[in-house]
């Protein structure tokens, strides 16, 4: 096959359409990209950004997706309706694509070294050492901590952010002319944000790659993208080049997005509220490799290193830290989800003691929000059985009309119509997925939930919406909150106290003001440092 001469334009997209049935995705868009430049679909989940991006690599469920007008053309080769051979030649090799979701996109029998490797040996014919070799390169690339340790891991060994790392790794591995990025840095906590974005900007001038960026993170979005096309219920209402637009916007949606952050602070905690929950001295250790016909452990891990936190009824204790840094592993054990060591007191009674039917009882005032939405919500599950299930549990003496009831609340709070109930987790966004698990724990309305990046994959106009909703439910039923965040704006806006980790352990530790306007520890201050540097203009970074 010879190949087409080269085009002005890497990327052309014509009037395109998709639909699902009856449903119309996107309506006849049209947007076009150079090589080595960077345009940004933004817009809130549900408004096609994702449906526009899978139509350019034809992964669309076909043929109940269709496009009825529309071309895609591709270094001058057409893309809607081509051949299997060609599609095949181009996906992972000319084209790659970095997925939202990672759990879902990453195969969880294989580990890294086979998922990174597959792609390297279909594509360059690389197998072996020289493999293993351009593997460990990749993930340096992406910020992974001693990448030879970690060939062999499996990707629920993996935290959120270093799973997506590993699906950077994937993409960046056949060095594509074009890199699709779905919320490339969702899951990640912010120095290594700074460390991907600044790593696709080097590799685009040494390759000249182009980069079409889906985010929900506007100031990323003025900081990467030269061109912007904002999208809303599947058409495109403003496109512009970067600086114009966020200097003029034009469209009143786009102003909304622009206007869109989390503010204010948390509701002050009541007078004289009472301690629900103290841990001491909490210890959780992972064994790493094996040796011996005992099979015992070559050495631990210590992934929660002697931390000792208090919250009170009515509080948010925030905790940050970098990916791996123990953030999760803490909340699993204070829930006993995780086995560990020490002390874990709530409501004045010590959990450790509780067991069965107890601890289970338990369950019903310690509620969690997971970060990944799609890999804990069940796909034979419709949306009323995933929110009600614990209604059944817990309280299996309500009626059918009262359960309904409740579930039904519990999506109206979070933004979701009533008739969500009877569809699939499959049928909606990453967004909406989570809004979802956030109503499964709010329905038996509990004292105390840890929320691991609750606002992780929702657009900025419904991170602004979680936040304010979870200080309403916080000052109505005086819930405790143990708040897991990358996203510091986020984090100042709900705690009252922020908990900083490194390492398992604890380095700093005070009143959000406080840590935030004056960190006492290199860390704090290293972390605050990345997140103003994403939040800075092209300009300013040139300065």
């Amino acid at each position: 096959m010879s190949e087409s001469p080269k085009t002005e334009n890497l990327l052309e997209v014509s009037d395109l359409s998709v639909h699902f049935g009856p449903i119309r995705a996107v309506r006849n868009i049209s947007f076009a990209m150079k090589r080595g430049e960077t345009l940004a679909l933004v817009g809130e989940s549900g408004s096609g950004k994702s449906v526009t991006a899978l139509s350019i690599l034809q992964l669309l469920p076909y043929p109940r997706a269709s496009h009825p007008t529309g071309s895609i053309l591709f270094d001058g080769r057409e893309m809607v309706g081509a051949e299997e051979r060609m599609l095949r030649q181009i996906r992972g090799n000319r084209i790659s694509m970095i997925f939202q979701e990672p759990m879902t996109s990453l195969n969880p029998l294989h580990n890294v070294e086979k998922q990174i490797g597959e792609v390297l040996g279909l594509h360059k014919g690389l197998r072996g050492a020289k493999a293993r070799e351009r593997i460990i390169e990749l993930l340096e690339l992406v910020g992974i901590d001693d990448p030879a340790s970690r060939l062999r891991s499996l990707p629920h060994e993996l935290s959120g952010g270093q799973r997506q790392r590993v699906m950077i790794a994937m993409a960046l591995a056949n060095e594509p002319e074009l890199l699709i990025a779905d919320e490339p840095t969702t899951a990640l906590d912010v120095t290594i944000q700074a460390q991907i974005l600044e790593l696709l900007r080097d590799l685009q001038a040494r390759m000249g790659m182009a980069l079409l960026l889906i985010t929900h993170d506007l100031q990323i979005v003025r900081k990467m993208a030269d061109q912007v096309c904002v999208m809303k219920d599947g058409e495109i209402v403003e496109a512009r080049e970067t600086a114009a637009l966020f200097d003029d916007p034009q469209h009143a949606y786009t102003r909304k997005l622009l206007d869109a952050i989390p503010r204010g602070t948390a509701h002050p905690v009541p007078e004289g509220a009472g301690e629900l929950l103290r841990t001491g001295d909490i210890h959780v250790r992972f064994p790493i490799g094996k040796k011996g016909i005992f099979g015992r452990p070559e050495r631990y891990i210590n992934a929660v290193d002697g931390i000792s936190v208090s919250v009170r009824q009515g509080e948010t204790l925030g905790i940050v830290g970098e990916s791996g840094s123990g953030k999760t592993t803490l909340a699993l054990a204070i829930l006993r989800l995780l086995s560990s060591s020490g002390d874990i007191t709530f409501d004045g009674q010590n959990i450790r003691e509780r067991s069965g039917a107890g601890l289970r009882a338990l369950r019903r005032d310690m509620q969690v929000v997971f970060q990944d939405p799609f890999g804990s919500l069940s796909p034979r599950m419709s949306i009323a059985q995933i929110v009600g299930e614990g209604l059944e549990i817990h309280e299996p003496g309500l009626d059918r009309a009262a359960r309904t009831a409740r579930i039904a609340e519990a999506l109206h709070e979070v933004d979701l119509p009533q008739d969500a109930m009877d569809r699939y987790p499959h049928e909606f966004s990453g967004g909406q997925r989570q809004r979802i698990s956030i109503a499964r724990a709010l329905v038996l309305k509990p004292r105390f939930m840890v929320l691991d990046e609750p606002t992780s994959a929702l657009d900025m106009s419904v991170q602004a919406q979680i936040v304010d909703l979870l200080r309403d439910l916080q000052r109505r039923h005086n819930m405790a909150y143990l708040f897991i965040s990358h996203d510091l704006k986020v984090v100042r806006a709900l705690s009252h106290r922020v908990m900083v980790m490194q390492g398992g352990k604890m380095v700093e530790s005070g009143v959000t003001d406080d840590v935030f306007e004056r960190p006492q520890q290199p860390y704090t201050r290293a972390l605050l440092a990345a997140a103003l540097d994403i939040r800075t203009d092209k300009g300013a970074m040139a300065r």
